[in-house]
Protein backbone atom coordinates (compact mmCIF):
# COMPACT_ATOMS: atom_id res chain seq x y z
CA UNK A 1 0.00 0.00 0.00
CA UNK A 2 1.48 3.37 -1.09
CA UNK A 3 1.13 5.75 1.85
CA UNK A 4 1.11 9.53 1.63
CA UNK A 5 1.20 12.24 4.24
CA UNK A 6 -0.96 14.91 2.67
CA UNK A 7 -3.53 17.65 3.17
CA UNK A 8 -7.28 16.90 3.26
CA UNK A 9 -9.40 19.99 2.71
CA UNK A 10 -12.18 20.98 5.04
CA UNK A 11 -13.90 24.24 5.81
CA UNK A 12 -16.55 26.09 3.87
CA UNK A 13 -16.38 27.78 0.51
CA UNK A 14 -13.56 30.35 0.37
CA UNK A 15 -12.60 29.52 3.99
CA UNK A 16 -10.11 26.65 3.62
CA UNK A 17 -8.97 24.53 6.52
CA UNK A 18 -6.77 21.47 6.07
CA UNK A 19 -6.08 18.34 8.08
CA UNK A 20 -2.65 16.75 7.72
CA UNK A 21 -3.39 13.04 7.33
CA UNK A 22 -1.73 9.73 6.56
CA UNK A 23 -3.72 8.11 3.76
CA UNK A 24 -3.49 5.52 1.04
CA UNK A 25 -2.45 7.35 -2.13
CA UNK A 26 -5.33 5.75 -4.05
CA UNK A 27 -7.99 7.34 -1.84
CA UNK A 28 -9.69 10.63 -2.67
CA UNK A 29 -8.20 13.86 -1.38
CA UNK A 30 -10.91 14.36 1.24
CA UNK A 31 -11.77 10.69 1.50
CA UNK A 32 -10.75 7.89 3.79
CA UNK A 33 -7.56 8.33 5.78
CA UNK A 34 -5.77 6.22 8.36
CA UNK A 35 -4.64 8.78 10.91
CA UNK A 36 -4.97 12.51 11.51
CA UNK A 37 -1.50 13.98 12.09
CA UNK A 38 -2.22 17.70 12.39
CA UNK A 39 -3.96 20.77 11.02
CA UNK A 40 -3.14 23.70 8.73
CA UNK A 41 -5.11 26.94 8.62
CA UNK A 42 -3.85 29.16 5.74
CA UNK A 43 -6.08 32.07 6.80
CA UNK A 44 -4.01 32.76 9.92
CA UNK A 45 -0.90 34.97 9.73
CA UNK A 46 2.36 33.23 8.87
CA UNK A 47 3.92 33.94 12.25
CA UNK A 48 0.99 32.44 14.18
CA UNK A 49 1.64 29.23 16.11
CA UNK A 50 -1.92 28.09 15.36
CA UNK A 51 -1.33 28.12 11.57
CA UNK A 52 0.35 24.70 11.45
CA UNK A 53 -0.04 22.12 14.21
CA UNK A 54 1.56 18.71 13.78
CA UNK A 55 2.07 15.59 15.87
CA UNK A 56 5.77 15.26 15.02
CA UNK A 57 6.21 11.89 16.74
CA UNK A 58 3.39 10.34 14.68
CA UNK A 59 4.74 11.91 11.48
CA UNK A 60 8.23 10.54 12.16
CA UNK A 61 6.71 7.10 12.74
CA UNK A 62 4.87 7.24 9.40
CA UNK A 63 8.02 8.42 7.60
CA UNK A 64 9.90 5.49 9.14
CA UNK A 65 7.21 3.15 7.76
CA UNK A 66 7.81 4.54 4.27
CA UNK A 67 5.08 7.16 3.89
CA UNK A 68 5.92 9.89 1.38
CA UNK A 69 4.97 13.51 2.17
CA UNK A 70 3.48 15.65 -0.58
CA UNK A 71 5.36 18.78 -1.66
CA UNK A 72 3.39 21.17 0.56
CA UNK A 73 3.59 18.90 3.62
CA UNK A 74 7.32 18.37 2.97
CA UNK A 75 7.82 22.15 3.12
CA UNK A 76 6.00 22.27 6.46
CA UNK A 77 8.14 19.42 7.78
CA UNK A 78 11.31 21.18 6.60
CA UNK A 79 10.24 24.31 8.49
CA UNK A 80 9.62 22.18 11.60
CA UNK A 81 13.05 20.56 11.26
CA UNK A 82 11.80 16.99 10.67
CA UNK A 83 13.13 16.73 7.09
CA UNK A 84 16.33 18.18 5.68
CA UNK A 85 15.86 20.99 3.18
CA UNK A 86 15.88 20.01 -0.48
CA UNK A 87 17.59 22.24 -2.99
CA UNK A 88 15.02 23.41 -5.47
CA UNK A 89 16.04 24.92 -8.76
CA UNK A 90 13.68 26.54 -11.22
CA UNK A 91 15.85 28.87 -13.28
CA UNK A 92 12.94 29.86 -15.55
CA UNK A 93 10.87 31.19 -12.64
CA UNK A 94 12.75 34.49 -12.51
CA UNK A 95 12.75 35.03 -16.29
CA UNK A 96 10.04 37.50 -17.36
CA UNK A 97 7.54 36.55 -20.07
CA UNK A 98 7.83 37.52 -23.75
CA UNK A 99 5.75 40.69 -23.46
CA UNK A 100 7.72 41.91 -20.45
CA UNK A 101 11.01 41.23 -22.24
CA UNK A 102 9.77 43.21 -25.28
CA UNK A 103 8.74 46.14 -23.06
CA UNK A 104 12.15 46.08 -21.34
CA UNK A 105 13.95 46.14 -24.70
CA UNK A 106 11.81 49.08 -25.91
CA UNK A 107 12.48 50.96 -22.66
CA UNK A 108 16.22 50.32 -22.96
CA UNK A 109 16.21 51.51 -26.58
CA UNK A 110 14.36 54.73 -25.64
CA UNK A 111 16.78 55.32 -22.76
CA UNK A 112 19.75 54.86 -25.11
CA UNK A 113 18.25 57.33 -27.61
CA UNK A 114 17.55 59.86 -24.85
CA UNK A 115 21.12 59.54 -23.54
CA UNK A 116 22.59 59.93 -27.04
CA UNK A 117 20.48 63.00 -27.98
CA UNK A 118 21.73 65.40 -25.23
CA UNK A 119 25.31 64.23 -25.73
CA UNK A 120 25.23 65.25 -29.43
CA UNK A 121 23.94 68.76 -28.66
Amino acid sequence: MAMKIRLARGGSKKRPFYRIVAADSRMARDGRFIEKLGTYNPLLPKDSEERVKMDLDAIKAWLAKGAQPTDRVARMLEAAGVLEKKTRSNPNKAVPGKKAQERAEEKAAKAAEAAAAPAEE
